[in-house]
Formats: C-alpha cells, structure tokens, sequence
C-alpha cells in the first residue's frame, strides 16, 4: 500500500452521525479526514479546495442531495470516488446512486471495518457494495425487463 493517505470528504447533513464516521476513519492510519459538509452543496463548494480521493455521500439531504451532488462530482471531477453512506437499500435509490456515478454503496448499519474497506477500495478505484445492495443489483439486473439506463451497464461492469 502506499505511503500517501487517501483523502477523505464526509457529507452528511446530521453533525453527529459525520463526527461518528470522522472517528471511524480517523482510526485507519492510511485514511485522512481533510473535511465536513453537511449537504452536497458544501460538499462541491469544498472539492477545489480540499482535494479529496473519496467522498463520502448522504443520500437525503436538504439543500443538494446525494444523488444530485455525486452527479455533478462525477461529470466535474471523474477522479473523485463518490461512495455513498446512508440508511436507505431500496431498488430505485441504489439505482439513481449507480448511475449518478457512485463508485461504490455502503449502508450506515455496516460495522467500521466494512466502511474503512469499501473507502480503501474506492481510492484503488474498486467498487465498494454492501452485500444486500450487491443482491439488490444482481437480482435487479437478472430481470429480462431490466432498464438499463445511460452508462449502468457500463459502471456495473466493474462490480465485482
């Protein structure tokens, strides 16, 4: 592994819940926390700035939400990895989160190790699923009637 720490955004708009994942990741020696926001607006407003590997992404926020920012990240910076952290596992939102370009879909139920992995893969550029969403995926994309949309195929190619 590299000597260089990867760099680490956490968007959450609940100041608790990112104070959690800061101690997380401030755990893992290889993992640098260089910022907070607590929308996808600030999150943006924060990337020329702080320069993060990875950001780590709310679904449901006010101002900007998750999938809205992780859009705009992916078209604006495709070499920041955008993985999403929430609660929420249903089809249609790890769906839209897929293809707003996150590279990878964590739940916030996970334990921290599960966390710390999917942002190390991210920042080697792998994709970071949590098993039920990995399901989710596969039995969605099993369907004859799948609606493969933009460039899903092509960014769930890399799944493993």
């Amino acid at each position: 592994m590299s000597t260089t720490s990867t760099r680490v955004l956490v968007v959450d708009d609940h100041p608790i819940v990112r104070e959690g994942i800061v101690a997380i990741l401030a755990s893992a020696v290889d993992l640098e926390v260089v910022g907070q926001a607590a929308n996808g607006a600030e999150a943006i407003a924060l990337l020329e700035r702080l320069v993060p590997d990875v950001v780590l992404m709310d679904l449901r926020m006010p101002v900007m939400n998750g999938v809205d920012a992780t859009a705009r990240i992916h078209a604006e910076h495709p070499e920041i990895k955008v993985v999403v952290l929430t609660t929420y596992e249903s089809d249609e939102e790890i769906l839209s989160a897929v293809e707003s370009g996150a590279t990878g879909y964590l739940l916030k139920a996970a334990p921290a190790s599960e966390l710390i992995a999917g942002v190390r893969a991210a920042a080697r550029g792998q994709v970071a699923l949590a098993p039920s969403v990995a399901r989710v995926l596969v039995a969605q994309m099993s369907t004859p009637d799948f609606p493969v949309r933009g460039s899903t195929a092509n960014r769930l190619s890399g799944f493993p």
